[in-house]
C-alpha cells in the first residue's frame, strides 16, 4: 500500500512539472519583419499568444519594447550611459538613435487601449477587452515600426557599414508570476521573458548574410530580396545579424551546431575543431545536451562579458598560448549562452546564479586542463619576474583577487542586489567572482562533491523551467546534513567580510588547545590545518564562531597551524592565519624586499622600491629617486610611502612622505576614517626650498544604500606646518617664512555627466589671519550638446594682522600664492613667462591678470562659461574685490575657453576685460593661459569614475 501511494506522489509529481513546462511551451511568438537597411526601419506584423499560468485574473497586459529605449535622452538606458560617463548616446545625433512606432495593438480584430509607462517608455502597458483567465491565453496583434539604432552606444544595432547586429529588437511579453516582472533596458543584457516558441519570416536585401541560431525552415531569393522562414521552439533569446561579409564559422557534430565569430587568435582550423570539440565535450559532462538544435557564440558576447586580465593587455603582450586563450573565451561565451538559454532565471535580481555556475565551471576547465597554468602566463618564469609572489600565483586565484579590490576598499555589495543597482566593477567583475569562489567554499565545506554534482542536477533538471535562489538553496540543503544556511544568509545577502585569527595556541606532545577568533560579524565557516612543514597532517571545519572559540585537536605530529591554508575562503585579511609550534620567534615574519609592487604575501611583511623619475617643476626639473612603500595591489589599512630624490636641475635631494591609516565602516553614510601624516621638502623658487608637514583627519560618507550614486561628501581637517627658505626678491612672498595654519573643509559633491555639482566651506586659521571662503560649482549638458559651466566664490577675511605690503596669504583674483602647497603649480613663483601662465580653477579664477589682483579683506566672483561649437566655449568673469583702504572694485572679463579634457587640459584665450580688447593689445601670447596636470593619478581618475 505504502508503495502505491509513493508511487502515486511520484506521478503526481511528474505530471505538475510536465504541466508547468508545457504552459511555458505554449507561448507564441509569429512575426512578418521586412528591413529597409537605407532608412534604417523594421516593418514588422506580429502576433503574440501568452498564457496566464497563475490563479489570478488579469485586465492589463505588459510588454517590453526595449527598442524604444534609445528613443530618449531621458530614458533608463540613457541616464545608465550617462552614469557611466558615456557621451556617446547624449551627443548622439537624433537619428543615430533608435526608437518604435506602434500604430495599432489588436484583439480579436478590435484595438486595444495602450501606453508607455511614464518613466518607463520601454515597457507598454496594454488593457485588454476582456479578463484573461487562469490558464488561458491571450492572442493580440501588433504593428510597428522599429527605427533601429546605432551599434555605438550598446554595440547591438546598426554599424557604420550597414551591417545590422539585433537584440531584443522586437516586442515581447512580460512575465507574470503572481506579480509583474518587468524593468528598463539599462545595457545589462537581462531582459526576464518566457520561453516562447517562435517563427518568423524575414524579408531583407541581396547581399547580405542572415545568422541566427534559429532553424531556417525556408528560404528564397528575388530580384533585390531574400526572404527566410525562422522557427525554434522555447526560445528566450534572439539574436540576429545581417552582414555584408560573414564572419561566422559553424561547427557540427552530432546533429548539434556551434555558430561562432569569436576571435580565433590566429589558430589552425585544425586546432580551433580540437577545441571546440573540448570544450562541448566538457559542457555535455558537465550539463548534458544542449535543449536547442544550434548555439549562436558571438564576439559582441565576449567583448561584453570578456576574460579581464587578457582584455586590458596590449596585442603585442602575449603571455597565455594562443590556444588558451581561444579556448577560456569560447568556454565562458558558451557557458552564458548555455545558462541563459535553459535556465529561466530573473537575470535582474538572481544573476548571482548563472554567474556563480558559469565562473565555478570555468575554474573547473583549468583545474582539470591545465592545472599548471599560472596568473601571469608565460610572463611568470622570466627572470626577474619568477621571484614575485604573483609568479606563483594561479590562474584561478585571480577570483579571490578581483573580489578583493572592492572588498578591501569597502566598496563591495551583496550578490542578491538587483543588478541595476551594483557599480560597474561590481556587476563586471567582482561580484561574479564572487558567487563563483563562493560556490567553491560551499563545496570544499560541504566535501564529497556534493556542490560540484548538485550544480550539475540542478541545471539538467530545471532546463527551461522557471528557477530562483529559494529553489537552488531548496536544492542543495536536500543533498546534505550539514547546516549551510550561512551562504544563503550571510555570504550571499550581506556585506559581511570573512576574517579569523588564531589567538592562543597551547601544546603539549599529544594535543594542541588553541582560540581562533572571528574578527567579523559572520557565522561562516573556517578551514583548520595542521601541517608538518609543508605536508598536510589535518583538516577540520570551525563552524559557529561567534567571537572566540576554543578547541583541541591531535598534534600527531605537526609543527604550524594555517586557517584557510588552501584559499578557498575569501578572506579579506590572510595575515593572521597561521601559527607555528617551534617557538615565539618563529612567529615573527620575516621582511620581504621586493622591486616594484606585488601581490599580497600574507606569510612575509612585504617592503617595495620603485625607481622613479619626475617632473614636478621648473625648479627642480627632472627628479630621480626611489619609492619605498608597503602598498600591494590589494589595498590595506596601514599605508607608508617615501620617496627620497635628487633634483637634476637644482643638484639637491628633495623628497615627499606619507604614513596614513584607515578605517572602514559599513551599514552607515559614514563608509571612511582616515588620518595620517604627510611630508616634503622640494623647491618653490630658483635656489629655494619649502619643507612641509601636515598632519590631517578625513571623514568621507557617501550614500549606505546606493553606491553607484556619485554624491559624496568629505570633511577634513588638517594642520599644515611650512619653513620656506626666505626669498627677498619675490614681491609675493611674506615677511614671515614659517607659519602654520588650520585649515577645515567640507565638501559636498555630485559628479555626474549630465548634471555636476560641487560646493565647500573651508575655514583657516593662522597667528596672523583667520578667513572664511565658500564655492560652488555646476554644470550641465543640455540635450542640445550645450555645456553650460557656473562657478560662484566668496571668501572674506575674519581676521587679517598680514604685513599690508605682502599679499602672500591674501585672496587671489586670476593666481593663487599656494601658501598652503596644495596646488599643481610648475612654476609657482613665476611672474613671467609660460609657466606664470600656467591657470588654477581655485578662488577668483579669473583668466585675465588685471590692475587688482589680489583681496586682503573679501572677494566674489561668479565665473561662466558655455559652449560655442563641440569642445570651444566662451567664458565670462564678474566680481567684486575689496581691500583695505580701498574702495569695491567691480572686475570682469571675457574669452574663449578650448575644452580639450574637461579639467585636465585646457586653454583659454582672453578677449575683453577691465583692461579693454586685450585681444589688439601688445604681447597677446602672454596673455593666454592654459590648464595642464602631470599627475598619472588624475589621469587614472578618468578611467575609475566609469567602474566605481
Amino acid at each position: 500500500m505504502f508503495e502505491i501511494k509513493l508511487k502515486l506522489r511520484l506521478f503526481s509529481g511528474v505530471l505538475c512539472s510536465l504541466i508547468c513546462y508545457t504552459c511555458f511551451s505554449q507561448n507564441k511568438i509569429d512575426l512578418k519583419a521586412v528591413f529597409d537597411i537605407e532608412k534604417k526601419q523594421i516593418k514588422i506584423s506580429q502576433t503574440i499568444q501568452y498564457q496566464n499560468t497563475t490563479q489570478d485574473e488579469l485586465q492589463t497586459i505588459y510588454l517590453n519594447d526595449w527598442n524604444n529605449s534609445y528613443s530618449t535622452k531621458k530614458t533608463p538606458l540613457a541616464i545608465r550611459l550617462a552614469d557611466e560617463y558615456k557621451n556617446v548616446f547624449h551627443l548622439a545625433k537624433n537619428e543615430e538613435r533608435g526608437y518604435s512606432v506602434i500604430t495599432s495593438i489588436k484583439q480579436d480584430n478590435e484595438d486595444l487601449e495602450f501606453q508607455q509607462l511614464k518613466n518607463q517608455i520601454d515597457i507598454i502597458k496594454v488593457e485588454l477587452k476582456k479578463p484573461l483567465k487562469p490558464n488561458a491565453f491571450y492572442n493580440i496583434q501588433l504593428e510597428y515600426i522599429v527605427q533601429i539604432p546605432s551599434d555605438k552606444f550598446t554595440t547591438y544595432g546598426i554599424t557604420n557599414t550597414g551591417d545590422v547586429n539585433l537584440r531584443y529588437w522586437y516586442i515581447t511579453p512580460a512575465v507574470y508570476n503572481g506579480q509583474w516582472q518587468y524593468y528598463s533596458n539599462k545595457d545589462l543584457d537581462d531582459l526576464y521573458i518566457p520561453p516562447a516558441d517562435v517563427h518568423l519570416d524575414i524579408e531583407y536585401p541581396l547581399g547580405y548574410k542572415l545568422t541566427s541560431e534559429l532553424d531556417v525552415s525556408k528560404q528564397s531569393q528575388s530580384l533585390n530580396k531574400q526572404q527566410i522562414t525562422l522557427n525554434g521552439t522555447n526560445v528566450l533569446n534572439n539574436k540576429l545579424f545581417l552582414n555584408k561579409i560573414s564572419t561566422f564559422n559553424t561547427v557540427q557534430k552530432d546533429g548539434f551546431s556551434l555558430i561562432s565569430n569569436i576571435n580565433d587568435e590566429g589558430l589552425e582550423m585544425i586546432e580551433k575543431v580540437l577545441i571546440t570539440e573540448r570544450v562541448t565535450t566538457f559542457i555535455r559532462e558537465k550539463l548534458k545536451d544542449y535543449p536547442h538544435k544550434q548555439l549562436l557564440l558571438t564576439e559582441i558576447d565576449y567583448n561584453k562579458d570578456p576574460i579581464y586580465g587578457l582584455n586590458f593587455l596590449p596585442n603585442f603582450i602575449k603571455p597565455y598560448p594562443n590556444h588558451f586563450q581561444y579556448e577560456l573565451k569560447l568556454l565562458k561565451v558558451v557557458l552564458r549562452n548555455y545558462l541563459e538559454n535553459t535556465l529561466l532565471i530573473n537575470p535582474r535580481t538572481d544573476q548571482w546564479l548563472l554567474d556563480g555556475i558559469q565562473i565555478y565551471y570555468l575554474m573547473d576547465y583549468v583545474d582539470e586542463h591545465y592545472p599548471n597554468m599560472k596568473f601571469l602566463g608565460g610572463l611568470a618564469g622570466f627572470w626577474g619576474v619568477r621571484s614575485f609572489h604573483a609568479a606563483d600565483m594561479k590562474f584561478n586565484d585571480k577570483y579571490i583577487l578581483a573580489y578583493m579590490l572592492m572588498a578591501r576598499t569597502n566598496r563591495d555589495q551583496p550578490l542578491t542586489m538587483p543588478k541595476d543597482s551594483l557599480l560597474k566593477f561590481n556587476n563586471s567583475i567582482a561580484n561574479k567572482y564572487k558567487a563563483g569562489i563562493g560556490l567553491k567554499y560551499l563545496d570544499d565545506f560541504i566535501n564529497h562533491d556534493v556542490v560540484e554534482n548538485s550544480l550539475s542536477s540542478f541545471v539538467i533538471e530545471n532546463k527551461l523551467k522557471p528557477v530562483n535562489t529559494k529553489d537552488f538553496e531548496a536544492y542543495i540543503k536536500s543533498k546534505t546534513d550539514k547546516d549551510i544556511d550561512w551562504f544563503f544568509t550571510d555570504y550571499l545577502k550581506t556585506r559581511k567580510k570573512i576574517d579569523f585569527k588564531i589567538k592562543k595556541v597551547y601544546k603539549t606532545e599529544d594535543s594542541i588547545t588553541l582560540t581562533i577568533t572571528n574578527k567579523q560579524d559572520n557565522s561562516m565557516p573556517v578551514s583548520l590545518y595542521a601541517l608538518n612543514n609543508d605536508s598536510i597532517i589535518s583538516k577540520t571545519w570551525i563552524e559557529n564562531i561567534s567571537k572566540n572559540k576554543k578547541i583541541t585537536i591531535p598534534r600527531n605530529g605537526a609543527n604550524k597551524l594555517v586557517l584557510n591554508y588552501n584559499s578557498i575562503i575569501p578572506e579579506i585579511n590572510a595575515r593572521d592565519n597561521w601559527k607555528s609550534l617551534k617557538g615565539f620567534f618563529f612567529n615573527n615574519k620575516p621582511l620581504q624586499f621586493r622591486v616594484f609592487q606585488d601581490i599580497e604575501d600574507p606569510y612575509y611583511n612585504q617592503v617595495f622600491f620603485m625607481p622613479i623619475a619626475e617632473f614636478n617643476n621648473i625648479y627642480d626639473g627632472f627628479t630621480l629617486g626611489l619609492r619605498i612603500y608597503n602598498k600591494t595591489v590589494l589595498r590595506k589599512l596601514f599605508n607608508y610611502r617615501i620617496e627620497p630624490q635628487y633634483s637634476l636641475k637644482s643638484r639637491t635631494f628633495t623628497g615627499s612622505a606619507v604614513v596614513s591609516m584607515t578605517h572602514y565602516l559599513e551599514n552607515t553614510n559614514l563608509y571612511a576614517i582616515s588620518y595620517g601624516m604627510s611630508g616634503g621638502y622640494v623647491s618653490y623658487a630658483e635656489n629655494l626650498f619649502v619643507r612641509q608637514l601636515s598632519p590631517s583627519l578625513l571623514f568621507s560618507f557617501r550614500e549606505k544604500n546606493d553606491f553607484r550614486s556619485n554624491k559624496k561628501e568629505a570633511l577634513t581637517l588638517r594642520y599644515v606646518d611650512i619653513h620656506r627658505d626666505k626669498d627677498v626678491n619675490n614681491v609675493l612672498t611674506s615677511n614671515e617664512p614659517n607659519y602654520g595654519v588650520f585649515n577645515a573643509r567640507y565638501v559636498d559633491s555630485d559628479d555626474n555627466l549630465i548634471n555636476f555639482r560641487k560646493w565647500y566651506a573651508d575655514v583657516q586659521i593662522a597667528k596672523n589671519f583667520s578667513k572664511l571662503s565658500f564655492n560652488y560649482e555646476y554644470r550641465r549638458l543640455f540635450e542640445s550638446n550645450r555645456q553650460l559651466n557656473l562657478r560662484f566664490f566668496a571668501g572674506t577675511f575674519l581676521k587679517n594682522n598680514n604685513d599690508p605690503n605682502s599679499n602672500y596669504f591674501s585672496f587671489a583674483l586670476d593666481r593663487p600664492t599656494d601658501y598652503l602647497f596644495e596646488y599643481p603649480y610648475l612654476g609657482r613663483s613665476e611672474a613671467s613667462g609660460i609657466f606664470s601662465q600656467q591657470y588654477i580653477d581655485a578662488e577668483g579664477s579669473f583668466k585675465s591678470k588685471l590692475d587688482t589682483p589680489f583681496a586682503n579683506q573679501w572677494i566674489s566672483t561668479i565665473n561662466g562659461s558655455t559652449t560655442l561649437w563641440k569642445y570651444v566655449l566662451m567664458y565670462g568673469d564678474v566680481g567684486l574685490v575689496k581691500n583695505r583702504f580701498d574702495d569695491v572694485r567691480f572686475v570682469y572679463d571675457s574669452g574663449i575657453r578650448i575644452n580639450l579634457v574637461t579639467d585636465y587640459f585646457e586653454i583659454y584665450l582672453p578677449l575683453y576685460s577691465n583692461l579693454g580688447w586685450e585681444i589688439g593689445q601688445p604681447h597677446y601670447d602672454q596673455k593666454i593661459r592654459f590648464k595642464f596636470t602631470v599627475d598619472p593619478q588624475a589621469l587614472l581618475g578618468l578611467f575609475r569614475r566609469r567602474w566605481y
